[in-house]
Protein backbone atom coordinates (compact mmCIF):
# COMPACT_ATOMS: atom_id res chain seq x y z
CA UNK A 1 0.00 0.00 0.00
CA UNK A 2 1.30 3.45 -0.93
CA UNK A 3 2.13 6.00 1.78
CA UNK A 4 -0.77 8.31 0.89
CA UNK A 5 -3.20 5.39 0.86
CA UNK A 6 -2.02 4.23 4.29
CA UNK A 7 -2.33 7.77 5.61
CA UNK A 8 -5.88 8.01 4.29
CA UNK A 9 -6.72 4.63 5.81
CA UNK A 10 -5.55 5.86 9.21
CA UNK A 11 -7.52 9.10 8.89
CA UNK A 12 -10.74 7.27 8.02
CA UNK A 13 -10.19 5.00 11.03
CA UNK A 14 -9.56 8.02 13.26
CA UNK A 15 -12.87 9.58 12.19
CA UNK A 16 -14.74 6.48 13.31
CA UNK A 17 -12.83 6.15 16.59
CA UNK A 18 -13.04 9.84 17.56
CA UNK A 19 -16.75 9.99 16.68
CA UNK A 20 -17.68 6.87 18.65
CA UNK A 21 -15.33 7.09 21.64
CA UNK A 22 -14.67 10.83 21.75
CA UNK A 23 -11.31 12.45 21.08
CA UNK A 24 -10.40 12.76 24.76
CA UNK A 25 -11.13 9.07 25.50
CA UNK A 26 -9.52 7.72 22.33
CA UNK A 27 -6.00 6.34 22.20
CA UNK A 28 -3.64 6.05 19.26
CA UNK A 29 -3.83 2.28 19.78
CA UNK A 30 -7.60 2.43 19.16
CA UNK A 31 -7.04 4.12 15.82
CA UNK A 32 -4.32 1.62 14.89
CA UNK A 33 -6.61 -1.29 15.73
CA UNK A 34 -9.44 0.18 13.67
CA UNK A 35 -7.09 0.83 10.72
CA UNK A 36 -5.59 -2.65 10.98
CA UNK A 37 -2.03 -1.42 11.47
CA UNK A 38 0.58 -1.56 14.21
CA UNK A 39 0.66 1.31 16.72
CA UNK A 40 4.06 2.37 15.43
CA UNK A 41 2.68 2.83 11.93
CA UNK A 42 0.55 5.72 13.16
CA UNK A 43 3.69 7.55 14.32
CA UNK A 44 5.28 7.16 10.90
CA UNK A 45 2.56 9.48 9.57
CA UNK A 46 1.52 11.62 12.57
CA UNK A 47 3.38 13.03 15.57
CA UNK A 48 0.64 12.30 18.09
CA UNK A 49 -3.13 12.19 18.54
CA UNK A 50 -3.51 15.97 18.23
CA UNK A 51 -1.50 15.98 15.02
CA UNK A 52 -3.74 13.23 13.66
CA UNK A 53 -6.85 15.27 14.47
CA UNK A 54 -5.47 18.44 12.88
CA UNK A 55 -4.27 16.53 9.79
CA UNK A 56 -7.70 14.94 9.52
CA UNK A 57 -9.28 18.37 9.63
CA UNK A 58 -6.96 19.85 7.00
CA UNK A 59 -7.40 16.99 4.53
CA UNK A 60 -11.17 16.91 4.83
CA UNK A 61 -11.45 20.69 4.69
CA UNK A 62 -9.39 20.74 1.49
CA UNK A 63 -11.87 18.29 -0.01
CA UNK A 64 -14.81 20.39 1.19
CA UNK A 65 -13.33 23.60 -0.20
CA UNK A 66 -13.04 22.00 -3.63
CA UNK A 67 -16.55 20.56 -3.41
CA UNK A 68 -18.13 23.87 -2.41
CA UNK A 69 -16.24 25.93 -4.98
CA UNK A 70 -17.14 23.50 -7.75
CA UNK A 71 -20.82 23.43 -6.77
CA UNK A 72 -21.13 27.20 -6.42
CA UNK A 73 -19.40 27.86 -9.74
CA UNK A 74 -22.31 26.13 -11.47
CA UNK A 75 -24.90 28.52 -10.03
CA UNK A 76 -26.04 31.50 -12.15
CA UNK A 77 -26.56 34.14 -9.46
CA UNK A 78 -25.19 35.12 -6.07
CA UNK A 79 -28.49 34.23 -4.41
CA UNK A 80 -28.38 30.76 -5.94
CA UNK A 81 -24.77 30.37 -4.83
CA UNK A 82 -25.69 31.17 -1.24
CA UNK A 83 -28.65 28.79 -1.44
CA UNK A 84 -26.34 26.06 -2.72
CA UNK A 85 -23.80 26.73 0.02
CA UNK A 86 -26.42 26.33 2.74
CA UNK A 87 -28.03 23.28 1.14
CA UNK A 88 -24.68 21.56 0.55
CA UNK A 89 -23.49 22.30 4.08
CA UNK A 90 -26.42 20.47 5.65
CA UNK A 91 -26.29 17.73 3.03
CA UNK A 92 -22.69 16.91 3.96
CA UNK A 93 -23.60 16.84 7.66
CA UNK A 94 -26.37 14.35 6.87
CA UNK A 95 -24.22 12.16 4.63
CA UNK A 96 -21.26 11.65 7.00
CA UNK A 97 -22.44 11.99 10.58
CA UNK A 98 -19.23 10.54 12.06
CA UNK A 99 -17.13 13.20 10.38
CA UNK A 100 -19.71 15.82 11.31
CA UNK A 101 -19.42 14.84 14.97
CA UNK A 102 -15.63 15.06 14.83
CA UNK A 103 -15.83 18.52 13.27
CA UNK A 104 -18.68 19.83 15.41
CA UNK A 105 -17.79 18.31 18.78
CA UNK A 106 -14.43 16.55 19.02
CA UNK A 107 -12.26 19.28 17.50
CA UNK A 108 -13.26 21.41 20.46
CA UNK A 109 -11.67 18.85 22.78
CA UNK A 110 -8.18 19.49 21.44
CA UNK A 111 -6.35 22.30 23.22
CA UNK A 112 -3.72 22.17 20.47
CA UNK A 113 -6.37 22.86 17.82
CA UNK A 114 -8.05 25.62 19.80
CA UNK A 115 -4.97 27.47 21.06
CA UNK A 116 -1.98 26.86 18.82
CA UNK A 117 -3.31 25.98 15.38
CA UNK A 118 -3.57 28.67 12.68
CA UNK A 119 -6.84 27.61 11.08
CA UNK A 120 -6.30 28.80 7.49
CA UNK A 121 -8.66 26.21 6.02
CA UNK A 122 -11.53 27.54 8.10
CA UNK A 123 -10.69 31.10 7.05
CA UNK A 124 -10.77 29.95 3.42
CA UNK A 125 -14.16 28.33 4.04
CA UNK A 126 -15.58 31.52 5.52
CA UNK A 127 -14.17 33.45 2.59
CA UNK A 128 -16.28 31.39 0.20
CA UNK A 129 -19.33 32.97 1.83
CA UNK A 130 -17.61 36.36 1.77
CA UNK A 131 -16.89 36.07 -1.94
CA UNK A 132 -20.55 35.28 -2.67
CA UNK A 133 -21.68 38.28 -0.62
CA UNK A 134 -19.17 40.58 -2.31
CA UNK A 135 -20.26 39.39 -5.74
CA UNK A 136 -23.89 39.92 -4.79
CA UNK A 137 -23.18 43.48 -3.73
CA UNK A 138 -21.25 44.18 -6.92
CA UNK A 139 -24.03 42.96 -9.20
CA UNK A 140 -26.80 44.60 -7.17
CA UNK A 141 -28.39 41.43 -5.81
CA UNK A 142 -27.49 42.16 -2.19
CA UNK A 143 -27.66 45.36 -0.15
CA UNK A 144 -24.59 47.56 -0.41
CA UNK A 145 -24.51 48.38 3.31
CA UNK A 146 -23.98 44.78 4.41
CA UNK A 147 -20.72 44.33 6.30
CA UNK A 148 -19.28 41.26 4.62
CA UNK A 149 -16.93 40.19 7.43
CA UNK A 150 -19.75 40.32 9.95
CA UNK A 151 -22.34 38.65 7.73
CA UNK A 152 -20.18 35.73 6.63
CA UNK A 153 -19.53 34.84 10.28
CA UNK A 154 -23.22 35.26 11.13
CA UNK A 155 -24.24 32.91 8.32
CA UNK A 156 -21.68 30.26 9.18
CA UNK A 157 -22.37 30.60 12.91
CA UNK A 158 -26.07 29.93 12.41
CA UNK A 159 -25.46 26.89 10.21
CA UNK A 160 -22.76 25.55 12.53
CA UNK A 161 -24.86 25.80 15.69
CA UNK A 162 -27.95 24.27 14.08
CA UNK A 163 -25.83 21.38 12.79
CA UNK A 164 -24.27 20.87 16.23
CA UNK A 165 -27.67 20.80 17.93
CA UNK A 166 -28.91 18.27 15.38
CA UNK A 167 -25.86 16.04 15.91
CA UNK A 168 -26.06 16.17 19.72
CA UNK A 169 -29.81 15.52 19.93
CA UNK A 170 -30.94 11.92 20.37
CA UNK A 171 -34.22 12.85 18.71
CA UNK A 172 -33.73 16.07 16.72
CA UNK A 173 -36.78 18.34 16.65
CA UNK A 174 -36.01 19.43 13.09
CA UNK A 175 -34.67 17.90 9.90
CA UNK A 176 -31.65 19.31 8.14
CA UNK A 177 -33.64 19.66 4.93
CA UNK A 178 -36.23 21.81 6.71
CA UNK A 179 -33.47 23.80 8.37
CA UNK A 180 -31.71 24.42 5.07
CA UNK A 181 -34.92 25.76 3.55
CA UNK A 182 -35.55 28.04 6.52
CA UNK A 183 -32.01 29.40 6.58
CA UNK A 184 -32.08 30.02 2.83
CA UNK A 185 -35.29 32.00 3.18
CA UNK A 186 -34.06 33.93 6.21
CA UNK A 187 -30.68 34.98 4.85
CA UNK A 188 -31.66 35.60 1.25
CA UNK A 189 -34.59 37.80 2.29
CA UNK A 190 -32.34 39.68 4.68
CA UNK A 191 -29.72 40.33 2.04
CA UNK A 192 -31.96 41.55 -0.76
CA UNK A 193 -32.30 45.31 -1.33
CA UNK A 194 -35.50 46.97 -0.17
CA UNK A 195 -38.11 47.21 -2.89
CA UNK A 196 -38.81 50.66 -4.36
CA UNK A 197 -41.35 52.49 -2.30
CA UNK A 198 -40.96 50.39 0.82
CA UNK A 199 -40.13 52.16 4.04
CA UNK A 200 -36.73 51.37 5.43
Amino acid sequence: MKKNERRQQIIEAAIKVFAHKGFYNSKVADVARRAGVADGTIYLHFKNKDDLLISLFEIKMEQFLLKFRTALAQQPTSSKKLEEFIRLYFQLIQEDQDLAEVFQVELRQSSKFLKDYHNQKFIDFLNIIGEVLKEGQFNGEFRKEIKINTMKIAIFGALDELARQWILSDEPKFTLEETAHEMIHTFICGLLPSKTGESK
